[in-house]
């Protein structure tokens, strides 16, 4: 799907969805928790016009909350048209009903959702960065781009990624969604959703790949 195209569909999802699956997204700049200059304003203004994140209510984005795993399930279902799953989820832990039951059957199909060794999804569990960055990766997998190889020996606490994620973190700091402090990549560290609408703007816009 071209970029414009892609743009529409997220669009059109985000103001067709029921209100069981998403809060109606708000204008951008009317948030009273972003405040002007903050170092995630942009990001946040770009991914409530994209329709891919929506605010915790009408005024109120939650920059500094944590990141669920159905949260990041739902963005990149809606980041790729609301597309229908064949399937529904087999998960024990992701009713038929939920808000994000039919993006979690989405990207189980797609290869992008994995379960834990007892068949559960765990839709409310906060995302580590380095979880985060391998479900990006599968995305990304999934739609056939290349993975980069970023350099994760820069980082003096690179060998804290687990060895499931050292793909995942290689191609997030490789494509510039990721990025350290201090010359650390803090793998185990929460993803907040300022960070999550930060990386999003990053991968959608064309100056950055």
């Amino acid at each position: 799907m071209d970029p414009l195209k892609q743009k529409f569909a997220a669009l059109a999802c985000a103001v067709c969805l029921c209100a069981g699956l998403c809060i109606p997204a708000a204008a951008a700049g009317v948030y009273s928790d972003v405040p002007g200059g903050a170092w995630y304003e942009s990001a946040v203004e770009s991914v409530t016009e994209d329709g891919y994140m929506t605010g915790v209510d009408e005024t109120h984005f939650a920059p500094t909350a944590n990141v669920t795993r159905a949260t990041v399930v739902m963005v990149l279902w809606r980041m790729e048209g609301c597309p229908e799953g064949n399937t529904p989820a087999t998960f024990s832990d992701v009713p038929a009903g939920a808000w994000y039951a039919q993006a979690v059957a989405w990207a189980q199909g797609a290869a992008i959702a994995q379960g834990d060794d007892a068949g559960r999804f765990q839709p409310n569990a906060y995302v580590t960065r380095q979880e985060l960055a391998v479900l990006l990766t599968r995305y990304d997998r999934y739609k056939g781009v290349t993975l980069a190889e970023g350099a994760l020996n820069l980082y003096s606490d690179a060998s804290k990624i687990g060895v499931w994620a050292v793909d995942g973190m290689k191609h997030a700091v490789g494509m510039g969604w990721l990025e350290g402090s201090a010359g650390l990549i803090n793998p185990g560290g929460l993803a907040s959703r300022a960070q999550l609408a930060v990386i999003l703007q990053r991968m959608t816009t064309p100056a950055n790949g």
